[in-house]
This record gives C-alpha cells, sequence and structure tokens, in this order.
C-alpha cells in the first residue's frame, strides 16, 4: 500500500489509469487529496495499492481508501454497519475502493497489466484480513469489470441511475423529434421559462478563472449544506481542478446582467459528458433541468460524446430523455456469517432493481415504434 495517489508520478498512474473517464485520473485523486477533501481527517485515508510490473513501475492499482463513515459514497451500506455493530463487530475502518464523492461508473481495477486483475483483488483481500477489516467495497464498478470482481467471489449488488444515450443526433431539436409530441412541447416549454432573462455559457479551458470557481463555489455550498449538512469538497478543490485538469471540465453557468447565479460543473471523458455538481443562490423554475440536463444534452451532441451520465437518482432525469440502466458494486465480506446474511439481503435487493428498471423504461419520452 502506498500513502496515497500522490506518491506516484502522473505518468506512472496514468499509464495504468488510462485517459478515458476522468475520475480516475492522477489529476483527479491527487487534488482531492492535496485539497484537503480526500485524506484521513475527513474520513478518507488514501491507500492506493499498487502491484510492480518487471520493469519497476506500477502495473496494476487500486484507487482505495480506509473509510471510518460511509458518507459520501452514494452506495448506501447504512444498514449493513448497524447490523454489524448491534453485533458486537467494529465496521470502521473499511476497505473502499473508489472515485471519492463520484457516483460515476468506471475502472476500480486500474491495470496497465490485464493479467492482474485477479492478483490485484487477491491484494485488497490480504489487506482486509491482515487489517482485521470488516469488509471491502469497491463502488460504480464498470459493466466490463464487475465479472473480475464476481469471479472472485466478491458480493454483488445492483443499482439504477439515469443516462441519456446519444443516437447519432446531429442538433438538441432532432433529439427533440424522437419524442412523443406532449413530452417535446413540455421540454421547450420548460426550456423556455428556464432561460428568460438569463444568459448561458459554456466555459472550459483556458476561459475558466478564479472568479467563476468563486462563484461556483458559493453554489456547491448552497446544494451540499442542504444535502450533506456540509460540503464535502473543499474551495481548493476547485482551484486545483481548473490548475490540473481544466480542458476536462466544462461549467455551465447562467448569468443574470452578467452576474452568475447558477451553476453545474462536468467533466469529460473519452465518449461521455459527467454531470457531477449542482447550484444556485437564486431560484429560477426549471432552471436546474436547463443546466444539468439539456444544455448538458447539447453539449455532448455537439462535442460527439456517446452520452451523458447526469449523477446518482433522480427519476425526473426520465421525462428529460434520461433512460435507466444498472450500475455495480462489489464487496467483499471475509465473515461467513455476516456475508451469507448480506448476500440474501443482495438478491431479494437485485430482483427488485431488475424490476424496477423494466418498469421505468416504460416511460421514457420517446416514440414507440
Amino acid at each position: 500500500m502506498a500513502e496515497g495517489v500522490a506518491s506516484f508520478t502522473r505518468d506512472d498512474w496514468d499509464a495504468c489509469a488510462g485517459h478515458d473517464n476522468p475520475f480516475v485520473s492522477h489529476d483527479f485523486l491527487s487534488a482531492l487529496e492535496d485539497s484537503g477533501s480526500a485524506v484521513a481527517r475527513t474520513g478518507w485515508q488514501p491507500v492506493p495499492i499498487a502491484i510492480d510490473g518487471p520493469d519497476g513501475r506500477p502495473a496494476a492499482i487500486l484507487p482505495a481508501y480506509a473509510k471510518s463513515h460511509s458518507q459520501g459514497e452514494y452506495v448506501f451500506d447504512h444498514g449493513w454497519a448497524d447490523a454489524w455493530q448491534r453485533a458486537g463487530g467494529d465496521y470502521y475502518p473499511k476497505l473502499q475502493i473508489a472515485a471519492p464523492f463520484s457516483p460515476v461508473p468506471g475502472p476500480r481495477l486500474l491495470l496497465r497489466d490485464p493479467s492482474l486483475a485477479a492478483p490485484l483483488i487477491a491484494a485488497a483481500e490480504m489487506v482486509v484480513r491482515n487489517n482485521e477489516l470488516s469488509s471491502a467495497h469497491a463502488t460504480f464498478v464498470e459493466p466490463g469489470q464487475i465479472g473480475l470482481f464476481e469471479d472472485a467471489g466478491w458480493l454483488i449488488r445492483t443499482d439504477r441511475q439515469f443516462h441519456w444515450s446519444n443516437r447519432g443526433y446531429a442538433s438538441f431539436d432532432d433529439f427533440l423529434g424522437q419524442l412523443t409530441s406532449r413530452k417535446r412541447k413540455a421540454i421547450r416549454k420548460e426550456r423556455a421559462a428556464a432561460v428568460e432573462g438569463l444568459e448561458i455559457v459554456h466555459l472550459s479551458g483556458d476561459a475558466i478563472e478564479e472568479r467563476h470557481w468563486d462563484a461556483f463555489w458559493q453554489f456547491y455550498q448552497d446544494t451540499g449544506a442542504r444535502k450533506w449538512g456540509r460540503p464535502y469538497l473543499s474551495r481548493a478543490f476547485f482551484t486545483l481542478l481548473g490548475q490540473r485538469m481544466a480542458d476536462r471540465v466544462l461549467l455551465i453557468m447562467a448569468l443574470r446582467d452578467g452576474t452568475p447565479i447558477a451553476g453545474a460543473l462536468n467533466l469529460i471523458g473519452a465518449d461521455a459528458l459527467y454531470g457531477r455538481n449542482w447550484g444556485c443562490i437564486e431560484e429560477v423554475p426549471f432552471l436546474h433541468f436547463e443546466l444539468c440536463y439539456y444544455q448538458a444534452i447539447e453539449a455532448a451532441i455537439a462535442r460527439g460524446l456517446q452520452r451523458v451520465e447526469a449523477g446518482a437518482q433522480g427519476e425526473h432525469k426520465l421525462a428529460r430523455g434520461y433512460e435507466p440502466v444498472p450500475t455495480f458494486s462489489a464487496h467483499f465480506i471475509p465473515n461467513p456469517g455476516f456475508r451469507k446474511a448480506v448476500a440474501d439481503y443482495l438478491e431479494r435487493e437485485r430482483a427488485a432493481v431488475a424490476m424496477n428498471i423494466t418498469d421505468l423504461a416504460e416511460y421514457t419520452p420517446f416514440k414507440k415504434s
């Protein structure tokens, strides 16, 4: 185990992580550490696990954290923690394999050498056993890797999100043309109401200045205070994000008379636009939908991206062209009795999630063939 992402060079880490998903990049994860957002003091002690290749450089890495709570994960295991602790055990610390504060599916096994997938999972298990931890959790595992955890005997959990898919649209109107007339009219009405009297700007790269981060910090604090009690991310994180990966940032802001009143932060991947944070200092009907969903769709079409992932939860996304898709997590629980109880629960939960996705798919706004 290393002391943190920052203990790796950018080139070594990204040689394993690749460049498709910004949330597992050295730039993003080290910004969380260096800003004091994901550190031991906040309950996210970085403990990345690495296996070196014959050349002495990391060939496989797990972005792992010793967690002293279950906040900021978006895969909720509070009930498991309560049950374990009522039985006299210590659920925390646990090993969390994740991109902190980011409900974004992506690789959790960062592999320059794909043959090291099974040894890397085994290394995580060894860390749990050697340190007498209750469990390990790999959250928001991309579909292509979940089978590797399942083959290793980890318990698989499913949930669902709503993603927008680009079916070769040339414009937003082209997308609207695939919706029913009623839904198309409703979206146009929402958009007109949301932007009345406002200017919408898209900022990326050098166009993002500290004044924009100052404004967005106000928005983020408002949302964080209402959802979590205190924001997870520090103000310094946004400055570092702008310094290290501004070209992969899309900041969408609403201005009234030149003053920002709301904003949505997105990260740009190889084939997806990832919506992450949103906030406002003035309540405007439908503005959240406009900045987070419709403007994101327009940006994805313009950039030729295949989908928009707009974060966790939100059945209201369904009416706006975002469709239900499954998400996956994997869980290693060494205690046989505890494992059996969780496995029984997950079996029932998976069936309920699958049924929910099937039911929700019937309510998409697209024309029925």
